[in-house]
């Protein structure tokens, strides 16, 4: 389990194919010390396991994470290219603050970014969510976007907007997003169940 807030940005360096997989290795400044082979990092959203790690690099560790081919048929993942930038968080430790909302790292699918509009102090972003996960997707509720927790600001059909402050546009990889852009999407867990509940009748 995640919470949506970005603790590293992280720097894609290598990308190999191994017939439908692709190895990834990303530089971060997590203490390679602390990163286990087996533990789950959610690479700009998505939840991927850590297969070999090393100190050195264009910063303080490297890791590689293998990218299967469902996720490269439903995430971003199968566009990247070394130098892109990717949001970084760690699993969720027992106790640790929930900053954000509860993400598992399963992206259901990508949204389009429809239009950027840069004010003085916020970013709005408008999205294009796919037609059947539009659902989920409530005003003042949460969603991830490239691994990061935001909260909807408005919704109209399939599209729906989020304000970003300069940090957030600072501390990941939203300061390069631009319309046309491909997004990582996971909807809110606790709306996936409470629509999947409200399928069946009382008394079921």
């Amino acid at each position: 389990m995640f919470t949506g807030i970005v603790t590293d940005l992280g720097l894609l360096t290598e990308v190999t194919a191994h017939h439908e997989v692709r190895t990834l290795t990303i530089a971060s400044e997590y203490d390679p010390a602390g990163i286990a082979i087996g533990a789950s990092i959610a690479c700009s959203g998505v939840c991927l396991t850590v297969t070999a790690v090393r100190e050195g690099g264009p910063r303080r560790s490297l890791f590689t994470v293998d990218a299967a081919p469902e996720t490269l048929a439903i995430t971003t993942v199968a566009q990247w290219q070394a130098g892109r930038r990717i949001n970084l968080e760690r699993a969720l430790a027992i106790g640790a603050e929930l900053g954000g909302h509860i993400v598992t790292g399963h992206v259901d699918a990508m949204a389009r970014v429809a239009a950027r509009e840069d004010f003085a102090e916020t970013t709005k972003f408008t999205f294009e969510a796919p037609a059947d996960l539009a659902r989920f997707i409530a005003a003042k509720g949460s969603v991830c976007l490239d691994g990061t927790s935001l909260t909807v600001n408005t919704v109209e059909g399939n599209f729906f907007t989020c304000l970003l402050i300069p940090h957030t546009l600072a501390v990941t990889s939203w300061g390069g997003v631009k319309a046309g852009d491909d997004i990582n999407l996971e909807v809110d867990l606790m709306a996936r169940y409470a629509a999947r509940l409200a399928e069946f009748p009382r008394g079921a």
